[in-house]
């Protein structure tokens, strides 16, 4: 059964348009078959971009898994000085956050398969609606793979819905030693606040 997190989506194309509405910005935003949250904005993605402060107002953003790419504009959008880094495995859903910046005249989002980006790229913050399904090990590994490039100041976010586990992914991060909070919690979604380690391992 072909998944999102594929690297080629085994489903036809089926392209249709989405329109992003926040307080503060708006976007239409092509998505299609074979990724993330096709036809829809993505019910936990909406309450990040909803509860999420500020992203800082300069340096380097990370969306890690990206799709069409909704964080990740709106990151950009908000942080119009900063570079936001688009990472996703799926190869059309790169090409659909390419376009979908090009098309917004947004000129500050870099898409990149997750080897694309150089190593010593450390990020002020991370967003991101991690993809639960790839199991457990993968996302623990994902994500200890992308936290430990966070800034001394930076922050992640991340929303994971209630009955997929966010609070046993909330006891992990802090076992491994990841300072996390609840910053919000709405219709069954978890807005996770993760600070870097305070002595990397």
């Amino acid at each position: 059964m072909p998944h999102y997190f594929d690297e080629v989506p085994g489903a036809a194309s089926a392209e249709s348009v989405v329109t992003v509405e926040l307080p503060d910005t708006s976007f239409e935003l092509r998505t299609d078959r074979g990724v993330f949250s096709h036809g829809r904005l993505d019910a936990g993605t909406a309450m990040l971009l909803r509860r999420a402060p500020a992203p800082p107002a300069r340096g380097e953003l990370l969306d890690l898994g990206c799709g069409a790419g909704p964080i990740a504009l709106t990151m950009a959008r908000r942080a119009p000085a900063a570079t936001v880094w688009s990472v996703d495995v799926n190869e059309r859903a790169r090409a659909l956050c390419a376009a979908n910046a090009v098309s917004n005249g947004i000129r500050n989002v870099v898409v990149r398969a997750p080897d694309g980006v150089p190593a010593d790229v450390r990020f002020d913050a991370i967003w991101s609606n991690p993809p639960i399904r790839i199991g457990k090990d993968a996302l623990h590994e994902l994500l200890a793979t992308w936290l430990v490039r966070l800034t001394d100041e930076g922050r992640a976010l991340l929303v994971v819905q209630k009955n997929l586990g966010s609070d046993s992914l909330q006891r992990w991060l802090i076992a491994e030693g990841w300072p996390t909070a609840r910053r919000a919690s709405a219709r069954g979604y978890r807005l996770l606040d993760v600070r870097p380690r305070a002595v990397p391992r």
